[in-house]
């Protein structure tokens, strides 16, 4: 495996008196996607808004290429690559997609952004045939593609997605994950949180699951989708071949697992 490109040891953090992270670790290297999962109020996305600087770190270390960068602003780590997808309140509504995309590109250097936004319009043909529809009136699908196609106008090299496929149709998911696959075929690392833990897993280089705050299990997406204990306790108690066959993750679904 190469050099970690993000690296959390032993990291705490959590709300007032409230600790949630009970030092956690995790790592990413570059171009990888990499699951966290597990039960409602593990940690999960704490963990995300950790390390983005959103909730204050108590103790451990975040580090980005080797910096440690623990406790950085947010913009600050958007400017060193990273950039963070939240689960709600992703997009701006009353603005249109177009301005949406250039609220984005406002960090970059001016001569920068119309390229910028030309290589993610690239990726999101949908979007370049609709540039004038305000985000409000798009459908939750839609939305999260416009949330993802923003924060990737800054040309990360990691993505940290919260929930990508929360309140979404089926097919909306199958958009939204294919969208993924594609994104991270072109290089761009990700870190998601994800509800949906079979799907997540089958398209996971690796994966974390966080019990109460702890690591609990890690390994590849695939062994622990198909870990008899890791499917006890977190997939429903259903075998990971059982599940699969009749899960959308499969081809069923078009979508793939990551052959990297």
């Amino acid at each position: 495996m190469s050099e970690p490109l993000l690296e959390v040891d032993a990291l705490e953090a959590g709300y007032g008196e409230a600790l949630v992270l009970k030092g956690v670790d995790l790592r990413a290297s570059a171009g990888e996607i990499v699951s966290i999962i597990g039960p409602n109020g593990a940690g999960k996305s704490t963990l995300l808004k950790s390390i983005y600087g959103f909730v204050r770190v108590r103790g451990g270390r975040v580090r980005l290429r080797g910096e440690d960068v623990t406790g950085l602003r947010a913009d600050r780590l958007t400017r060193r690559g990273v950039n963070y997808v939240p689960q709600l309140e992703n997009v701006f509504p009353t603005l249109t997609i177009a301005e949406n995309l250039q609220v984005g590109a406002l960090g970059l250097p001016r001569r920068a952004r119309g390229a910028a936004l030309e290589r993610v319009l690239e990726l999101f043909p949908l979007l370049r045939g609709r540039p004038r529809q305000r985000a409000g009136t798009l459908s939750g699908g839609e939305r999260k593609l416009v949330a993802v196609a923003r924060a990737l106008v800054t040309g990360p090299e990691l993505l940290l997605l919260d929930e990508p496929s929360g309140g979404l149709s089926p097919q909306a998911m199958d958009a939204v994950f294919a969208q993924l696959l594609e994104i991270n075929a072109r290089g761009v690392g990700i870190v998601m949180v994800e509800q949906n833990a079979r799907r997540a897993l089958a398209v996971s280089h690796r994966a974390l699951v966080l019990d109460l705050g702890r690591n609990a299990y890690e390994g590849p997406g695939q062994t622990l989708l198909h870990d008899p204990k890791v499917v006890e306790l977190y997939l429903g108690g259903l075998s990971g071949t059982t599940a699969s066959s009749s899960n959308s993750t499969t081809a069923s679904s078009g979508i793939n697992p990551p052959t990297k």
